[in-house]
């Protein structure tokens, strides 16, 4: 956990930070769109990766906001 606070704050003091957290977030709406993709176009119902894609994806476009945040609180 401190390796990662470490990167966190290491990307907080550089100016790649606002790049850094849209690169996260498009890769969380891709991984949701891949999760609801394999859900909606499978017969198979509810499965465990895409349900696993789509909470992936939600924390991908949440968290990086806030862990930069938190970064430059700490």
């Amino acid at each position: 956990m401190d390796e990662a606070l470490e990167a966190a704050e290491l990307v907080a003091e550089s100016e790649l930070e606002g790049v850094v957290v849209w690169l996260l977030r498009v890769v969380g709406l891709l991984a949701i769109a891949a999760g609801l993709g394999l859900w909606l176009f499978t017969e198979t119902g509810l499965l465990v990766l895409p349900a696993l894609l789509i909470v992936v994806g939600v924390v991908l476009v949440a968290a990086p906001s806030v862990l930069l945040a938190l970064a430059e609180l700490a």
